[in-house]
């Protein structure tokens, strides 16, 4: 682990970012840690790790202090992701979903909503986005929810899927389609929907093969009057929006998937420096040192990377799309990878939840077709080339 402690080392930190990463370590360690396989097996909202996180005011980190934060960098924010992911995957992605879902209502909200609306979130709610829809995937353009004005009013009429924590969160920020405006892609719009909401009806929770911890819900908006005042920019302002609130959440994205890498490498290192198999240990074979040194290059690297897009946000760059999308590309990969090679290194343990990599394995795939599929980033990467 020298390469990656002396990576870490490197960093330097501010004295206030270093001691809330070494409380966020030992709630990881004590607190969530601990937690994650019953919640994992349970398929329970991790209650104890949530409240854990709220305890140390983590998402006043990216709240402005006029609103009742207590703001710190973006890759201190990432650092957090990826420290608690680690820890636990659902209650990582739980965590990150507060800041995909309100980093646009600090970046673009009125005075007025950002007054009302970001002690909330201050003060620990629980967030979320809401953008898929069943006949939309990887294309937010083809949503068919509808907002259509009615005097100081918006009624929200359609269904989301796959929305993470959509049951449990106090704030949603959702994306439809303005009804006045008939191009699809210029009618796009987005506002800021409270739960309790008359006519809003989570349907269904879905059982899934990872990230069992944190909710995915399909919602319904029936009729739903929400406030004009929650209107978050202007209508058909939201695919502007969406596409800016993407660009900070996939790096996020790419620290989750980090954490999740992370873990599984310790957990394989740990297991092949005391696995013994004919008289040797599993990591004295060459074979097994090769696979080892390619993995932890990978890992350095993307760290690097990740940082490297960190510092271009904080610095105050406006166009980060590609680097977002490497880093979400490359995290997510290695995620895989990682989970998949901890374990074929455990041999038939790797199988069985008695060990850790098993659920790493299960939890590291929706990293990669989540905020955009690898394939859409690929895609997106690669036409940049064009020169045309």
């Amino acid at each position: 682990m020298k390469i990656l402690k002396q990576l870490e080392q490197r960093r330097k930190w501010a004295e206030d970012e270093r001691i809330l990463l070494d409380q966020v370590r030992r709630i990881a360690d004590t607190v969530i840690a601990p937690n994650a396989a019953r919640y994992d097996r349970e398929e329970a909202f991790p209650q104890a790790s949530v409240d854990a996180v709220k305890s140390l005011g983590l998402n006043a980190i990216f709240v402005p202090e006029a609103y009742g934060g207590a703001p710190m960098s973006y890759r201190l924010y990432l650092a957090v992701v990826q420290t608690i992911a680690e820890a636990c995957a659902s209650t990582g992605v739980i965590y990150a979903t507060n800041f995909h879902g309100m980093k646009p209502l600090i970046d673009f909200g009125t005075e007025e909503q950002k007054k009302r609306l970001l002690p909330r979130v201050a003060a620990g709610a629980l967030a979320s986005l809401a953008i898929t829809e069943a006949a939309g995937g990887s294309d937010a353009t083809a949503m068919t929810m509808r907002f259509t004005p009615d005097g100081d009013d918006i009624v929200v009429d359609g269904n989301k899927l796959f929305i993470t924590s959509g049951d449990v969160a106090d704030l949603l920020l959702v994306f439809g389609k303005w009804s006045e405006i008939e191009d699809p892609k210029q009618a796009i719009s987005s506002l800021i929907f409270e739960k309790d909401t008359p006519g809003f009806e989570v349907v269904r929770v879905e059982e899934k093969l990872g990230h069992r911890a944190s909710s995915t819900a399909t919602l319904a908006f029936n009729q739903c009057r929400v406030p004009r005042a929650n209107l978050l920019g202007k209508p058909g302002e939201g695919l502007a929006l969406l596409l800016a609130s993407l660009n900070k959440s996939r790096p996020s994205i790419a620290a989750h998937a980090l954490g999740i890498a992370t873990a599984a490498f310790k957990d394989m290192v740990a297991y092949m420096n005391t696995r013994a198999v004919g008289g040797h240990h599993v990591i004295d074979f060459q074979a097994n040192q090769f696979l080892i040194a390619d993995l932890a290059a990978e890992l350095a690297m993307t760290e690097a990377w990740l940082d490297y897009v960190a510092s271009l946000i904080d610095d105050g760059a406006t166009d980060f799309g590609l680097e977002a999308s490497i880093a979400k590309l490359r995290a997510s990969d290695l995620a895989m990878r990682m989970t998949t090679e901890a374990v074929q290194m455990h041999g038939g343990y790797g199988y069985i939840r008695d060990y850790r990599v098993e659920r790493l394995m299960r939890d590291a795939k929706i990293t990669q077709i989540w905020e955009g599929t690898n394939q859409v980033h690929r895609q997106l990467i690669g036409r940049s080339f064009i020169e045309r």
